[in-house]
């Protein structure tokens, strides 16, 4: 898949995010994986203990992972992009939420193309 060499804002970086987060079970195994990194984050918190931190990192990156390698296929944007990702994640878990990534991903239909082209 071609891909921009640089992005320099969320937003550019967005409608790559998304191309690559086509398939339910993938944004569904991220959308687990953000909840489980987000509750180990509280309970660090809440229960002092840091050890639940590393467990929350290898398990919300395991499972998006998982989605990437064996339902979409692609390799995780994580790799080339971590800070970039990581923001966009939280947004389409905003959007997962509300109920709104499908639509997200009609609006995203035309600045897509490029990105799709090739799949």
């Amino acid at each position: 898949m071609a891909e921009r060499a640089a992005f320099r804002t969320l937003d550019e970086f967005w409608p790559f995010y998304v191309s690559q987060h086509m398939k339910r079970g993938n944004s569904i195994l991220h959308f687990a994986g953000t909840t489980i990194g987000l509750l180990c984050l509280g309970s660090a918190m809440v229960l002092r203990d840091w050890r639940f931190l590393p467990v929350g990192l290898v398990l919300s990156y395991g499972l998006a992972w998982t989605g990437h390698f064996f339902i979409e296929k692609n390799a995780p944007a994580t790799l080339r992009h971590p800070v970039l990702s990581f923001r966009a994640d939280f947004r389409m878990y905003g959007l997962m939420l509300a109920g709104e990534m499908g639509n997200e991903i009609v609006r995203q239909k035309v600045r897509l193309a490029p990105y799709l082209r090739s799949r």
